[in-house]
């Protein structure tokens, strides 16, 4: 989301000059370039200039260290100030009620219904039983979406079809989960294509029936400014408690995630990108400096490490690295459960440094399908003996892959290089995408 926005930050730190201390005038182009790149990523122009003016004000005078530049300084406190700017810490959503309710709010396409399904499912998660309840009975796919996704997630749906009447299904969904000792209801409400009197008070009507724990206010951030409009009209009427940001994965220039706090003085607190279900993500104001910086997000890129790699059969994966037992049979799981950290541009952001490095190169999440239709060509006996790989078997794979013998021959090779990697170094996930990455040519 933010690439064009990291690149000019970076541009524009790059600019300053000078030895021992930021002076004024030294620092006076490099924050004005700053501000022009805040504001070409559609940041409201007033928090532009109050973001901007703070970093002069801490940076003019400020003595450099001899080990760190002036550049290097500035860094410190742009990322300080676009912490501060987004929010400043983590901000966790109100569960302590039973049960908890979670009034859902939004225009229409915003991603509500989506976002309430992937909140069900990081709520089950986290071993509370949650319970949703469709009360958008305008929009004809609305209930049929939100049951589908009840349904995958194997979450309780609570809807009623004949009912057009939105305040009493929401009332009658919160007192059927008190007698199925539901302790999270997530009430998706309907959204109109724009912000309507009949919209506001139907939602209005709602929260005031149910009196929720929780009112989250869910914008699509490829709308810009659009969205830090909208975001306060609705705050006015319901005094929401955060907001979603959905499709951070869009071509969005970002001005939405870095305004919306200070326009409407509530906090972000989940991001949202893709369909999956599992694609939901709490805000951290601090992380999201650091990748917008192009410093990485290694603590995220961790937790969700954690979430998709399974504990017990790492374990035996590294006993079998020890061992020099690892076999494509392994790396096929280990392929499987790496696509459940996200897109692959997405994990490049992740790593310092990497996202400089991949600003201008094309990272298709399709590259590891031909490496997964060479493994799924071979037998059972071939996946765990690759040196019984001869010419005929290798034109057999080819064929059977849609590939060449000679991608074959390149991933025989550069399997078998990772294989000694992973032994040398006893260490699997760093060899894991040293090998990977040179599996796709990056």
């Amino acid at each position: 989301m933010f690439e064009n926005l990291s690149s000019k930050l970076d541009k524009a730190i790059k600019t300053l000059k000078g030895q021992g201390r930021i002076s004024e005038i030294n620092v006076a182009q490099t924050v004005k370039e700053i501000r022009k790149a805040l504001l070409d990523a559609d940041v409201n122009y007033k928090v532009a200039k109050q973001v901007t003016d703070t970093i002069r004000e801490k940076a003019i005078g400020r003595e450099v260290l001899i080990s760190v530049s002036p550049g290097q300084l500035l860094v410190k406190i742009v990322n300080e100030e676009l912490t501060e700017l987004m929010g400043g810490e983590k901000q966790d959503i109100n569960l302590k009620s039973d049960p908890a309710i979670i009034l859902i709010a939004g225009l229409q396409g915003s991603g509500k219904t989506t976002f309430s399904g992937k909140l069900a499912n990081l709520i089950k998660k986290q071993g509370r039983s949650v319970m949703l309840a469709a009360c958008d009975i305008y929009r004809p796919a609305a209930i049929n979406q939100l049951q589908t996704l009840g349904e995958q997630l194997d979450i309780e749906v609570y809807a009623e079809l004949e009912n057009k009447n939105a305040v009493q299904i929401a009332k009658n969904a919160v007192e059927y989960a008190k007698k199925h000792n539901k302790r999270v209801v997530i009430v998706d409400t309907a959204g109109r294509m724009a912000v309507d009197e009949i919209m506001m008070k139907e939602v209005e009507d709602i929260k005031n029936t149910l009196k929720p724990s929780e009112i989250l206010f869910v914008v699509d951030s490829m709308t810009g400014q659009d969205a830090v409009n909208t975001a306060k009209t609705f705050n006015d009427r319901l005094d929401f408690n955060g907001v979603v940001l959905t499709k951070l994965d869009g071509d969005t220039r970002g001005g939405a995630a870095l305004s919306i706090r200070s326009v409407v003085e509530k906090p972000i607190k989940f991001i949202s990108t893709g369909e999956k279900m599992d694609a939901i993500d709490y805000f951290y104001p601090d992380r999201m400096a650091n990748r917008i910086l192009g410093m990485g997000d290694v603590v995220s890129l961790v937790e969700r490490a954690q979430q998709a790699f399974d504990e017990e059969e790492t374990r035996k994966i590294n006993q079998k690295i020890r061992k020099n037992q690892f076999d494509f049979e392994d790396f096929l799981n280990q392929l499987q459960q790496m696509k459940k950290l996200g897109s692959v541009k997405d994990i490049m952001g992740m790593i310092p440094g990497m996202s400089k490095m991949t600003k201008d190169v094309e990272i298709s999440d399709d590259a590891f399908k031909p490496i997964e239709a060479i493994i799924r060509s071979m037998t059972p006996e071939e996946r765990s003996k690759p040196e019984l790989l001869n010419g005929s078997r290798k034109t057999r794979i080819a064929k059977g892959s849609g590939t060449s013998i000679q991608e074959v021959n390149n991933l025989l090779k550069q399997f078998e290089q990772m294989r000694k990697m992973m032994k040398q170094f006893n260490n699997m996930n760093p060899s894991m995408l040293k090998g990977l990455s040179n599996m796709m040519g990056r």
